[in-house]
């Protein structure tokens, strides 16, 4: 280097950081950085000038390395992926885990693919010229996993100059930048075999971020917008429950009359059911058609860089952080146990400990959280909460009536 450090000037966009080696033969090498304003993806150039007798002829690598050290919160195992992926045309997005690496060393030839090391909201990836065939290798080295790619091999006559080149991000997963890059690097940001159902939700996400200003009311805006499509599923799962709570007081008659006989108790409640035309499963599907959708928007509160050091309101200063009071978790356990209560109680005296159990424990695993994914949960309870309340009272008016 020419020099000890390098700034990009004010008036400046580029700044080119240029890094030169020479042999005793003659041969040059000029490694150029090329570096724009308010973009991660770095352009890197070799040219190498032949001033020596003879023919040079050589091929470029550019490889990534690094250690098994992840990173990311992750509800019951549901971690955020760190390891390598590579993208080609006929494979699309295909993971290259560190246990793939250990097994076995990648050796692939891929036109217009990229290759990168994803962690939790950063990635590193080297995205070649398009049409340029490379041969895309892994290895295990010294305790370091590495994933790189080599180019076809190029001479340079006497006298004559080759140039390779290739392009390097660094940076966060925006998947606005990462989309305009190359095709599939936006796909980075992980969300699992849900992708399908969760990039609309982050387009959502990111729509209502940008009329509101703020991602902690947008993700409460958009967990109310969810609530909204999914009512009338969610009334009829909670009408199913009203009226099965409403039959709490005859179900605990059976049981005290029929207790030690449990196939002739559950034949009385199976001709209860019957006459009062409840079915105990009605509101099972309804939350099970909802799952999906709650799971994915899990996964887009998990991974969007967007909510790193992104305030919402007083204490809440970074919804990608746990909450430092823990108020959130603790309203996510009184309002879990305000669903409970408003729930027909399990029949069996255990199961009955076990569920008043659960909000106890969510709390613990939620301390943990960070505080978006925590604010999410808190929202969607207080409104199931309020649905199921309103819907309870209705049915119990109309069985007074």
């Amino acid at each position: 280097a020419s020099q000890s450090n390098y700034t990009l000037n004010a008036d400046a966009d580029t700044l080119v950081v240029p890094l030169q080696w020479t042999n005793a033969d003659g041969i040059s090498v000029t490694r150029r950085y090329h570096f724009k304003r308010d973009d991660y993806l770095v352009r890197v150039t070799h040219e190498v000038v032949n001033a020596s007798n003879e023919n040079w002829r050589a091929y470029q690598y550019n490889q990534l390395r690094r250690t098994t050290d992840s990173e990311g919160p992750g509800f019951l195992g549901a971690a955020s992926y760190t390891g390598g992926v590579i993208y080609s045309p006929a494979d699309k997005y295909k993971k290259i885990s560190f246990g793939d690496m250990e097994d076995e060393d990648l050796s692939r030839d891929i036109d217009n693919g990229w290759l990168a090391m994803i962690q939790h909201y950063f990635l590193a990836a080297w995205v070649p010229p398009r049409d340029e065939n490379l041969r895309y290798y892994s290895r295990v080295s010294n305790g370091g996993y590495i994933l790189g790619q080599s180019s076809p091999w190029q001479t340079a006559a006497s006298g004559e100059q080759v140039v390779f080149e290739n392009r390097l991000f660094v940076g966060p997963k925006e998947q606005d930048r990462l989309d305009a890059i190359a095709e599939g690097l936006e796909l980075t940001v992980d969300y699992g075999w849900l992708t399908i159902i969760s990039k609309p939700l982050f387009v959502a996400l990111d729509w209502i971020h940008d009329v509101v200003g703020n991602w902690g009311w947008s993700i409460i805006l958009l967990t109310l917008g969810i609530k909204l499509v999914f009512y009338k599923l969610s009334e009829t799962s909670y009408r199913s429950m009203a009226r099965m709570r409403k039959l709490q007081p005859e179900m605990q008659k059976l049981k005290e009359r029929y207790g030690e006989d449990r196939q002739q108790m559950n034949q009385e409640l199976m001709q209860l059911y019957k006459k009062e035309k409840v079915n105990p499963l009605g509101g099972c599907l309804p939350i099970l058609i909802q799952i999906p959708v709650f799971i994915a928007l899990y996964w887009v509160l998990l991974e969007s860089v967007e909510l790193r050091q992104a305030p919402w309101i007083l204490w809440i200063q970074d919804l990608a952080e746990r909450d430092p009071f823990y108020v959130l978790p603790l309203l996510m356990g009184a309002t879990m146990f305000l669903q409970q209560k408003l729930n027909p109680a399990p029949m069996d005296p255990i199961q009955q400990k076990i569920m008043m159990g659960l909000p106890l424990v969510f709390t613990i695993f939620f301390m943990f959280f960070p505080a978006g994914l925590v604010l999410y949960w808190v929202t969607n309870n207080s409104l199931s909460i309020l649905q199921q309340w309103i819907i309870t009272r209705r049915i119990e008016a109309g069985a007074k009536s």
